[in-house]
C-alpha cells in the first residue's frame, strides 16, 4: 500500500495532525491575540497588515511566531539529517512536540496568560517552535498534499485534477481529508478555546502522543515490509 492512499497508516498520521494543526492555529489565533503558530503564510500577511497600522493586530506576536516556527525548523532539519529514515524521524519529532505542547499545556495552566503580554508570546514561542520541527519532519517524509499546515496547494490540486477539470480525481480522498481535517480541528480548538486556553492546546498533545503511539509504529511496520518486494523490484 501506497502512502498516497489514506488507508496507509503514514497517511493517517498526517490527517490526525492536520487536525492538530486546526487546533493549534484556533489556541493561537483566538487565544492569544490574532496571530498564528501553524500557518505562517497567515503570519506573514497578519504582520504586513500590522505594519500597516491595521487596528487591532499586533506585530511583535507575529515575529515572535516567525522566529520560533524557524528555529523549530532548524531543529527539525538537524533531525532529519541525523535519522534520515521517514518513520524514525517522525517518531522523534512527535516526541519533540508532545513534550513542547505538554509544557505549553503546564504553562497556560499555571500562569495568567493574556494577548500582548510576556505570558502569551512564551506560550506563542512554545508551540511555533514545536510546529517548525514537525513542518521540517513532515517536509521529508513528503506525501502528496498532507503538510499538515497548509491547504492552498491542497484545494488546488483538488479542483484542479478533478474531472470537472478534466482530470481522473485521484487523491481526491487524500486530499479532501486534509480539508475537512483541518476544518474539523478550528472548529473543535475554537470551542475549546471558549473553555480555557489550555483544554486547546491539551487536545492537541493527546493527538500528537496518539500519532507517536499508533500511527507511526504502524507506519514503521509497513515501511519495513516494503523493503523486501523494493529490493526485489531493483534486482
Amino acid at each position: 500500500m501506497s502512502p498516497d492512499s489514506i488507508r496507509h497508516p503514514l497517511t493517517r498520521a498526517l490527517l490526525v495532525l492536520t487536525f492538530a494543526t486546526g487546533v493549534i492555529d484556533a489556541a493561537s489565533f483566538l487565544g492569544l491575540g490574532n496571530v498564528f503558530t501553524a500557518n505562517m503564510t497567515g503570519n506573514v500577511v497578519l504582520l504586513g497588515f500590522g505594519i500597516s497600522g491595521a487596528p487591532g493586530l499586533p506585530i511583535l506576536a507575529p515575529l515572535v511566531s516567525l522566529a520560533a516556527f524557524l528555529v523549530g525548523a532548524v531543529v527539525g532539519g538537524r533531525m532529519a539529517n541525523r535519522f534520515p529514515a521517514k518513520t524514525n524521524h517522525l517518531s522523534r519529532s512527535m516526541l519533540v512536540e508532545i513534550g513542547v505542547l505538554v509544557a505549553a499545556v503546564v504553562w497556560t495552566l499555571v500562569v495568567d496568560v493574556e494577548p500582548g503580554h510576556v505570558s502569551a508570546g512564551v506560550t506563542i514561542a512554545m508551540l511555533a517552535f514545536a510546529l517548525g520541527v514537525r513542518n521540517a519532519t513532515v517536509r521529508r517524509v513528503k506525501v502528496a498534499d498532507l503538510t499538515t499546515t497548509v491547504l492552498t496547494m491542497t484545494l488546488t490540486a483538488l479542483a484542479a485534477d478533478s474531472p470537472l477539470a478534466g482530470g481522473k480525481g485521484h487523491g481526491s480522498w487524500r486530499r479532501g481529508g486534509a480539508v475537512l481535517a483541518m476544518l474539523l480541528g478550528a472548529v473543535a480548538g475554537g470551542l475549546l478555546v471558549k473553555a480555557h486556553l489550555s483544554a486547546a492546546i491539551a487536545l492537541a498533545a493527546v493527538l500528537a502522543l496518539l500519532t507517536w503511539l499508533v500511527f507511526v509504529p504502524a507506519a514503521a511496520a509497513a515501511e519495513e515490509s516494503a523493503k523486501p518486494s523494493d529490493r526485489k523490484a531493483g534486482s
